[in-house]
């Protein structure tokens, strides 16, 4: 069941490209855990400009360590106690963002990785619990993504944060927990299929890294 987060750029994102590349997908699988990612591991699962074609880069894919002081921008919670679930367990965290030229819509990545998958499973649903629902907009209806990684949601609105269409997509893959926002200020929307492609390349890419291997997961080129 899927259970219903420098400068920041999670206003709503929105992405280009109909299907999905898989490119170099072999490896790992299996029934063996999952492992934790470090911060190189947690830069290289961000897609960046060659994984979205058709995009400019605003925010090349960067990740740090958490800092107690000053949780990572993309995880927000419902509560206090949800937050300790969510944001304090954070080992390692990263963004990437891009922009559309001929319509300024926005696509943006983060990513949040845990030491294990228990851990990664508990904060999925107190982030799910934020993200979910009306949160990327007023009268939010759900998008059929298939089933990419273990546990995901994802929503669509007509007026987002950027005043046109969006949609905000969450996803965990073994040890972390993947966001996807897109955002418009015109009327031009991403398809279902848009979405879940991006969420399906993301997801790959994250398996990719915690099999071990270098991820290569893209949307096709134009």
């Amino acid at each position: 069941m899927s259970r219903p987060g420098k400068r920041w750029y999670v206003r709503g994102m929105a992405g280009g490209a109909a299907a999905l590349l898989l490119a170099g997908c072999g490896g790992g699988g299996g029934d063996s855990a999952a492992k934790a990612l470090g911060k190189a591991e947690v830069a290289s699962v961000l897609p960046d400009a060659k994984a979205v074609p058709g995009w400019r880069t605003a925010m090349k894919p960067q990740a740090e360590a958490r800092n107690p002081e000053l949780p990572p921008p993309a995880c927000v919670t419902t509560s206090k106690k949800k937050h300790r679930t969510a944001c304090d367990p954070v080992t390692f965290w990263g963004a990437s963002a891009y922009v559309r030229e001929s319509d300024a819509a926005s696509l943006n990545f983060w990513t949040l990785a845990y030491e294990d998958e228990k851990t990664a499973g508990a904060a999925y649903d107190a982030l799910a619990e934020y993200y979910g629902g009306d949160r990327v907009g007023v009268d939010a209806v759900p998008v059929p993504i298939g089933e990419p990684g273990q546990e995901r949601v994802s929503n669509r609105a007509k007026t987002g944060t950027m005043g046109g269409p969006a949609t905000l997509t969450q996803v965990r893959v073994g040890t972390t927990v993947l966001g996807v926002s897109t955002g418009s200020q015109g009327t031009s929307a991403l398809s279902d299929d848009q979405v879940k492609a991006l969420a399906a390349m993301f997801a790959e890419r994250a398996r990719q890294a915690q099999d071990g291997d270098r991820p290569s997961a893209a949307l096709p080129g134009r």
